[in-house]
C-alpha cells in the first residue's frame, strides 16, 4: 500500500446547477487507487440545497466541516453546524440546505457494498 497525498485545493470543482452548489471528488480510484469508495467535498451557498440518497447497496457518511445548515430526515428538519455528521443506509435519504451567512462545506463519503 502506498501513501498518497491529495491536494484537495487542486481537485476539479464541478458546478451542479442553480441552487445545487459545487462538488469536488477528492477520493476515488484515479486520485489514489480507492476502488470501493468515493469521497467528495461539497459547498452550498445561500439558498443552495441538495438531496442525498437513497442509493441501493451504498452507505454514506456526511460530515459538516464549515458553516450552518438544515438536514431534513423523514420530513423533520434538524439545524446543524460544524462538527455534526449524518449516516445514511442504502434505503435512506436526506435533504441538506445551507443556512446562515457563511457557505456550508460538507465531506461526503460513499461506500458501496463490495461483492466477493
Amino acid at each position: 500500500m502506498t501513501t498518497t497525498f491529495i491536494d484537495t485545493n487542486k481537485c476539479d470543482r464541478k458546478e451542479l446547477g442553480a441552487g445545487l452548489g459545487v462538488e469536488s471528488e477528492i477520493l476515488n480510484g484515479a486520485l489514489c487507487g480507492a476502488q470501493n469508495v468515493v469521497g467528495k467535498l461539497r459547498w452550498l451557498d445561500k439558498g443552495d440545497a441538495i438531496e442525498v440518497g437513497p442509493v441501493e447497496d451504498t452507505h454514506q457518511l456526511l460530515y459538516l466541516m464549515e458553516g450552518e445548515g438544515t438536514i431534513e430526515l423523514d420530513g423533520k428538519p434538524y439545524d446543524v453546524n460544524k462538527g455534526k455528521g449524518l449516516y445514511l443506509g442504502p434505503k435512506e435519504k436526506a435533504r441538506i440546505g445551507q443556512r446562515g451567512n457563511a457557505p456550508l462545506k460538507l465531506f461526503q463519503l460513499i461506500v458501496p457494498k463490495v461483492n466477493d
